[in-house]
């Protein structure tokens, strides 16, 4: 199977998974609330990728196909940043400039932590 193929299958299995917890996570309706779904999802994928990625520095445990499949597609197709800038985009375009600049804060440093958190992890194993 091509790197790209791999990457395609793992897309779809990512984008499901991020539909289904961005569903579970998903605000009440009708209410401006921080878009804890997409915040889930970011953090979730920031977290794996720290960890895949840190386990696999040094090992070469980490090929070219099943980068294309895991990194590329399952984990690109499930954090979909360009739902955060949607979200974030909305919430000010709505006027809960609050909202949208904690939305902001929180997917970015809890993220970056995420990743780095992940990471350590990943190179402990």
């Amino acid at each position: 199977m091509t790197q790209l193929a791999l990457a395609v299958l793992g897309g779809g299995l990512g984008a499901a998974g991020r539909y289904a917890l961005g569903l579970w996570f998903g605000p009440p309706a009708g209410a401006p609330a921080l878009p804890v779904g997409t915040l889930v999802v970011n953090v979730v994928g920031c977290l794996v990728i720290g960890v895949v990625l840190g386990f696999a520095e040094g090992r070469e445990a980490l090929g070219p196909a099943l980068r294309a499949f895991l990194v590329i597609g399952v984990l690109g197709g499930f954090t979909t940043f360009s739902a955060f800038g949607w979200d974030t985009f909305e919430l000010a375009r709505q006027g809960h400039w609050l909202l949208a600049g904690s939305n902001v804060m929180a997917q970015l440093g809890l993220g970056l932590l995420a990743v780095g958190g992940g990471f350590a992890l990943g190179r402990a194993v």
